[in-house]
Protein backbone atom coordinates (compact mmCIF):
# COMPACT_ATOMS: atom_id res chain seq x y z
CA UNK A 1 0.00 0.00 0.00
CA UNK A 2 1.13 3.52 -0.82
CA UNK A 3 0.24 6.66 1.12
CA UNK A 4 -1.63 9.44 -0.64
CA UNK A 5 -2.52 12.93 0.54
CA UNK A 6 -5.86 14.22 -0.70
CA UNK A 7 -6.28 17.98 -0.33
CA UNK A 8 -9.88 19.13 -0.66
CA UNK A 9 -11.35 22.51 -1.49
CA UNK A 10 -15.00 23.27 -0.71
CA UNK A 11 -17.33 24.94 -3.16
CA UNK A 12 -20.43 26.82 -2.07
CA UNK A 13 -22.46 23.82 -3.22
CA UNK A 14 -20.36 21.26 -1.32
CA UNK A 15 -20.72 23.26 1.91
CA UNK A 16 -24.48 22.61 1.89
CA UNK A 17 -24.02 18.87 2.32
CA UNK A 18 -21.56 18.80 5.22
CA UNK A 19 -22.62 16.20 7.78
CA UNK A 20 -21.24 13.26 9.73
CA UNK A 21 -23.29 11.01 7.43
CA UNK A 22 -21.59 12.36 4.30
CA UNK A 23 -18.21 11.87 5.95
CA UNK A 24 -19.15 8.24 6.63
CA UNK A 25 -20.25 7.84 3.01
CA UNK A 26 -16.93 9.28 1.83
CA UNK A 27 -14.95 6.86 4.02
CA UNK A 28 -17.04 3.96 2.68
CA UNK A 29 -16.34 5.05 -0.92
CA UNK A 30 -12.62 5.21 -0.22
CA UNK A 31 -12.81 1.65 1.15
CA UNK A 32 -14.71 0.50 -1.96
CA UNK A 33 -11.87 1.95 -4.05
CA UNK A 34 -9.38 -0.16 -2.11
CA UNK A 35 -8.24 2.56 0.27
CA UNK A 36 -7.76 2.73 4.01
CA UNK A 37 -8.29 6.11 5.65
CA UNK A 38 -5.52 6.96 8.10
CA UNK A 39 -6.86 10.38 9.13
CA UNK A 40 -8.99 13.32 8.04
CA UNK A 41 -8.48 16.91 9.16
CA UNK A 42 -10.25 20.21 8.50
CA UNK A 43 -7.84 23.02 7.60
CA UNK A 44 -7.61 26.78 7.45
CA UNK A 45 -5.97 28.32 4.41
CA UNK A 46 -5.71 27.33 0.76
CA UNK A 47 -7.31 23.91 1.32
CA UNK A 48 -10.24 23.00 3.54
CA UNK A 49 -9.59 19.28 4.09
CA UNK A 50 -6.72 16.83 4.17
CA UNK A 51 -7.40 13.12 3.89
CA UNK A 52 -4.48 10.76 4.44
CA UNK A 53 -5.17 7.42 2.77
CA UNK A 54 -3.32 4.24 1.90
CA UNK A 55 -4.19 2.86 -1.57
CA UNK A 56 -2.80 -0.13 -3.46
CA UNK A 57 -1.78 2.22 -6.29
CA UNK A 58 -2.35 5.34 -8.35
CA UNK A 59 -5.37 3.92 -10.19
CA UNK A 60 -7.34 3.46 -6.96
CA UNK A 61 -6.36 6.93 -5.74
CA UNK A 62 -7.54 8.52 -8.99
CA UNK A 63 -10.81 6.61 -8.92
CA UNK A 64 -11.46 7.65 -5.31
CA UNK A 65 -10.74 11.30 -6.12
CA UNK A 66 -13.34 11.22 -8.89
CA UNK A 67 -16.06 9.38 -6.97
CA UNK A 68 -15.55 11.59 -3.92
CA UNK A 69 -15.98 14.68 -6.10
CA UNK A 70 -19.20 13.22 -7.50
CA UNK A 71 -20.51 12.47 -3.98
CA UNK A 72 -19.46 15.65 -2.22
CA UNK A 73 -18.74 18.31 -4.82
CA UNK A 74 -15.35 18.81 -3.15
CA UNK A 75 -12.43 19.17 -5.57
CA UNK A 76 -9.44 17.07 -4.51
CA UNK A 77 -5.77 17.41 -5.36
CA UNK A 78 -4.21 14.01 -4.74
CA UNK A 79 -0.49 13.29 -4.36
CA UNK A 80 1.49 10.23 -3.41
CA UNK A 81 3.65 10.64 -0.31
CA UNK A 82 6.47 8.77 1.38
CA UNK A 83 7.70 9.11 4.93
CA UNK A 84 10.71 11.30 5.61
CA UNK A 85 12.56 8.19 6.79
CA UNK A 86 11.94 6.49 3.43
CA UNK A 87 12.94 9.68 1.61
CA UNK A 88 16.17 10.02 3.60
CA UNK A 89 17.06 6.40 2.90
CA UNK A 90 16.32 6.81 -0.82
CA UNK A 91 18.47 9.94 -1.06
CA UNK A 92 21.44 8.41 0.74
CA UNK A 93 21.44 5.47 -1.70
CA UNK A 94 22.17 7.75 -4.66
Amino acid sequence: MATFIMLGKYTSESLKGISPERTDQAVDLIKKCGGEVKSIYALLGKYDLIVIVDYPGVEQAMKASIVLNKLTGIAFTTSQAISVEEFDKMITEI
